[in-house]
């Protein structure tokens, strides 16, 4: 029991003298320069959220902060005009326990930001139809087998697939499926009508 107290007593004396010979070798800082680093670190997420894991803000919340502190090559200006455009549309850190953003926290004092122009509903409902016809859609959600692998028989080979086709060639196309029932009805067996209903389809 006494070997083991003059261990620890040793081992804290000796941490305690190298911390010291330590802070002497570095120049002691000026509260300013302690104040930016701190104000660099809450900026950059490197400050320490989760004692437990020792995780830092970035690690928690990689979405909130820059990918990368500083960027080799930037010129002073460039930074400077990154940092207005981040201060003008509020998107900069001001909860550093939270980790958002002005523009998050009074979205009100903020132009909102341009989203991208997705596709139209007719677009989407053009391509799930190509992708029906085509056997595309998964058919199986834990393997990701789409119906064409399933059951290539009902639907044509890929390399056969026509391409560029007008709008009235697909809309002629689409009818005579309907017509003839050519038209994938049960997701799950992946049947077309005139194999579910043969009797309402006649056979050409």
């Amino acid at each position: 029991m006494n070997r083991q107290v003059v261990s620890a007593i040793a081992l804290a004396v000796a941490a305690l003298s190298a911390g010291q010979v330590l802070a002497q070798d570095a120049a002691p800082k000026t509260r300013e320069q302690v104040r930016a680093e701190l104000l660099q670190a809450q900026r950059n997420g490197d400050i320490i959220v989760n004692a437990e894991t020792g995780q830092t803000a970035r690690d928690m919340f990689p979405d909130l902060y820059p990918q990368s502190a500083s960027v080799a090559g930037k010129t002073r200006d460039q930074v400077k005009a990154e940092l207005a455009e981040a201060i003008r549309t509020g998107d900069i850190v001001a909860d550093g326990e939270t980790g958002q953003k002005l523009n998050e926290q009074a979205p009100h004092r903020y132009a909102a930001t341009a989203v991208a122009q997705g596709k139209t509903r007719a677009e989407v409902k053009a391509e799930l139809a190509e992708a029906i016809r085509n056997g595309d859609l998964v058919a199986n959600t834990e393997t990701g087998t789409t119906y064409r692998e399933m059951f290539p028989g009902r639907y044509p080979a890929a390399s056969t697939l026509a391409q560029g086709k007008t709008r009235e060639q697909v809309k002629a196309e689409l009818a005579e499926a309907r017509r003839t029932g050519d038209i994938v009805a049960d997701g799950d067996s992946g049947k077309k009508l005139n194999e579910l209903y043969p009797n309402r389809f006649r056979a050409n």
